[in-house]
Protein backbone atom coordinates (compact mmCIF):
# COMPACT_ATOMS: atom_id res chain seq x y z
CA UNK A 1 0.00 0.00 0.00
CA UNK A 2 1.41 3.36 -0.96
CA UNK A 3 1.75 6.08 1.62
CA UNK A 4 -0.05 8.50 -0.71
CA UNK A 5 -3.47 7.00 0.00
CA UNK A 6 -4.82 7.77 3.46
CA UNK A 7 -5.31 4.75 5.69
CA UNK A 8 -8.22 4.60 8.06
CA UNK A 9 -9.02 2.59 11.18
CA UNK A 10 -12.47 2.21 12.70
CA UNK A 11 -14.00 0.08 15.47
CA UNK A 12 -17.48 -1.31 15.01
CA UNK A 13 -20.26 -3.07 16.87
CA UNK A 14 -23.18 -4.65 15.02
CA UNK A 15 -26.54 -5.10 16.76
CA UNK A 16 -29.38 -7.39 15.66
CA UNK A 17 -29.50 -11.08 14.83
CA UNK A 18 -25.79 -11.42 14.17
CA UNK A 19 -24.76 -14.49 16.17
CA UNK A 20 -25.32 -18.05 15.01
CA UNK A 21 -25.88 -16.84 11.44
CA UNK A 22 -22.28 -17.13 10.10
CA UNK A 23 -21.89 -13.35 10.46
CA UNK A 24 -18.21 -13.53 11.38
CA UNK A 25 -17.37 -15.88 8.51
CA UNK A 26 -19.11 -13.63 5.98
CA UNK A 27 -17.44 -10.57 7.51
CA UNK A 28 -14.03 -12.20 7.13
CA UNK A 29 -14.78 -13.17 3.51
CA UNK A 30 -16.05 -9.69 2.66
CA UNK A 31 -13.04 -8.00 4.28
CA UNK A 32 -10.65 -10.18 2.27
CA UNK A 33 -12.62 -9.47 -0.92
CA UNK A 34 -12.55 -5.71 -0.33
CA UNK A 35 -8.92 -5.76 0.82
CA UNK A 36 -9.05 -4.53 4.40
CA UNK A 37 -7.46 -5.98 7.54
CA UNK A 38 -8.64 -6.25 11.14
CA UNK A 39 -10.77 -8.64 13.16
CA UNK A 40 -14.27 -9.65 14.17
CA UNK A 41 -15.68 -11.49 17.20
CA UNK A 42 -18.90 -12.26 19.04
CA UNK A 43 -19.56 -10.49 22.32
CA UNK A 44 -21.24 -11.93 25.41
CA UNK A 45 -24.17 -9.53 24.92
CA UNK A 46 -25.18 -10.90 21.53
CA UNK A 47 -23.48 -8.36 19.29
CA UNK A 48 -20.52 -8.65 16.93
CA UNK A 49 -17.57 -6.32 17.40
CA UNK A 50 -14.27 -5.69 15.69
CA UNK A 51 -11.95 -3.34 13.89
CA UNK A 52 -11.30 -2.57 10.22
CA UNK A 53 -8.17 -0.94 8.80
CA UNK A 54 -7.06 -0.11 5.28
CA UNK A 55 -7.31 2.49 2.52
CA UNK A 56 -10.08 4.95 3.33
CA UNK A 57 -12.39 4.05 0.42
CA UNK A 58 -12.08 0.32 1.17
CA UNK A 59 -12.82 0.85 4.87
CA UNK A 60 -15.86 2.93 3.86
CA UNK A 61 -17.07 0.03 1.66
CA UNK A 62 -16.67 -2.36 4.59
CA UNK A 63 -18.53 0.05 6.91
CA UNK A 64 -21.40 0.12 4.43
CA UNK A 65 -21.43 -3.69 4.26
CA UNK A 66 -21.43 -3.94 8.09
CA UNK A 67 -24.35 -1.49 8.27
CA UNK A 68 -26.55 -2.86 5.49
CA UNK A 69 -25.58 -6.30 4.22
CA UNK A 70 -24.12 -8.80 6.71
CA UNK A 71 -24.58 -12.54 6.27
CA UNK A 72 -27.61 -13.85 4.34
CA UNK A 73 -29.58 -14.91 7.43
CA UNK A 74 -28.52 -12.06 9.72
CA UNK A 75 -30.64 -9.04 10.60
CA UNK A 76 -28.73 -5.83 11.25
CA UNK A 77 -30.64 -3.46 13.53
CA UNK A 78 -27.86 -0.93 13.80
CA UNK A 79 -24.09 -0.62 13.58
CA UNK A 80 -22.10 1.70 15.83
CA UNK A 81 -18.76 2.97 14.56
CA UNK A 82 -16.24 4.53 16.93
CA UNK A 83 -12.58 5.59 17.14
CA UNK A 84 -12.55 6.47 13.46
CA UNK A 85 -9.08 7.82 12.68
CA UNK A 86 -6.41 8.20 10.03
CA UNK A 87 -3.43 5.90 10.59
CA UNK A 88 0.05 5.80 9.07
CA UNK A 89 0.15 2.02 8.71
CA UNK A 90 -2.13 -0.93 9.32
CA UNK A 91 -1.60 -2.95 12.51
CA UNK A 92 -2.73 -6.32 11.13
CA UNK A 93 -1.45 -8.56 8.36
CA UNK A 94 -4.89 -9.99 7.54
CA UNK A 95 -8.50 -10.13 8.66
CA UNK A 96 -9.27 -12.73 11.28
CA UNK A 97 -12.05 -14.12 13.45
CA UNK A 98 -11.27 -13.83 17.16
CA UNK A 99 -12.68 -16.07 19.86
Amino acid sequence: MSAARPLKSVDYEVFGRVQGVCFRMYTEDEAKKIGVVGWVKNTSKGTVTGQVQGPEEKVNSMMSWLSKVGSPSSRIDRTNFSNEKTISKVEYSNFSIRY
